[in-house]
């Protein structure tokens, strides 16, 4: 689908019998519009259903052969974080299937879906390289999501101990509402140690807690099919970056989850919404979709977490732990352009 000027097109899987579409030179392939913004909750089996209606058409499977329905199909499925859509539409824009190719939109498609670990996507993305430009519509983020640059928490000063020693003070919330009690069953000894840490990475207790309900429910032997591990279920490529030497230590690993956490709160400058997709989907997926990426799972972990935490939607942060997103820096600048 050919997504550059707002257009759509679409093509599938090599592995199966190719259909018979009709022939056409490439300077008269069609670029079909890109589908409107779907309306209300849009759940899993829809998405599904979109994905295999576009193989239907692809392929002429008890229906006509016919790439543009293929490729708006591909890319309502592709827009809700489908891999094998988001694959079969770059496919066709990669090889002029029945619709007009574009390379640089298809490299947007074969990355989305690689992240999510389809193999071919992988390879394919390998070969064009990283993508460029702004991503196609089939890749941006559903229209109901708050504007980004909305909330923004300015960077707090360090924390510094009080005179004597002690503990450093938490950060003040930016909410006006007091902080939510710890969840029901966080065991006593890791809430104290959350509350004692936490303000050394520069983050506060509730937030943590709220995210190791949602990450392992405190179950520090928790792994996950993706290998995630411990109670942040930290994965082997995180906790080397974060320098955790025992992945299963709790401590080490509350460690190396904060750590990951005040990087990404500056990163996404103070933005929870940012900051908790990145953790759950990597921040690549956030970067790519401009916002919080599509998937259900990643969405649904987004809303309870800041449900858990009294509706706080952002967080201070330190610019001096990381730059800020290159998606931030855009999106100010298409900003102060249009003020």
């Amino acid at each position: 689908m050919a997504l550059a000027a707002g257009l759509l097109v679409c093509v599938v899987p090599s592995a199966r019998a190719q259909a018979v579409l009709p022939t056409l030179s490439l300077e008269s392939l069609p670029r079909p519009s890109t589908p409107p913004p779907e309306r209300g909750l849009v759940v899993p089996a829809q998405v599904q259903r979109w994905r295999q209606e576009g193989q239907a058409y692809e392929y002429g499977e008890g229906v006509e052969p016919d790439a543009v329905k293929a490729a708006q199909f591909y890319c309502r499925a592709a827009r809700y974080g489908d891999p094998e859509a988001q694959y079969s539409l770059a496919w066709m824009l990669t090889n002029a299937r029945g619709i007009e190719r574009d390379e640089a939109q298809a490299a947007h498609l074969f990355a989305a879906a690689a992240e999510q670990g389809h193999a071919q996507a992988t390879a394919m993305a390998q070969r064009l390289g990283t993508p460029r430009g702004e991503p196609p519509p089939c890749l941006r983020a559903p229209e109901e999501d708050p504007p980004l640059l909305a909330q923004r928490a300015p960077a707090p000063p360090r924390v510094l101990l009080p005179p004597g020693g002690g503990r450093p003070a938490p950060f003040p919330s930016p909410t006006l509402l007091p902080p939510p009690p710890p969840p029901a069953g966080a065991p006593p000894q890791i809430v104290r140690f959350v509350e004692l840490v936490a303000p050394e990475y520069e983050l506060q207790p509730h937030l943590v807690l709220a995210l190791i309900k949602q990450e392992s429910n405190f179950d520090p032997l928790a792994v996950s099919p993706k290998n995630a591990q411990g109670l942040m279920q930290l994965i082997p490529d995180t906790a080397r970056r974060f320098k955790v030497r025992n992945i299963m230590d709790p401590a080490q690993n509350l460690r190396g989850g904060m750590a990951y956490l005040r990087w990404l709160l500056a990163t996404f400058e103070g933005d929870l919404a940012l900051a908790l997709a990145a953790y759950n989907a990597g921040e690549g997926a956030v970067e790519r979709y401009r916002g919080i990426p599509p998937y259900a799972e990643t969405r649904l972990y987004v809303r309870r977490i800041i449900a858990a935490i009294n509706g706080q939607r952002s967080h201070p942060f330190d610019a001096s732990v990381a730059p800020p997103s290159p998606m931030l820096v855009l999106l100010k600048a298409r900003l102060a352009r249009t003020n």
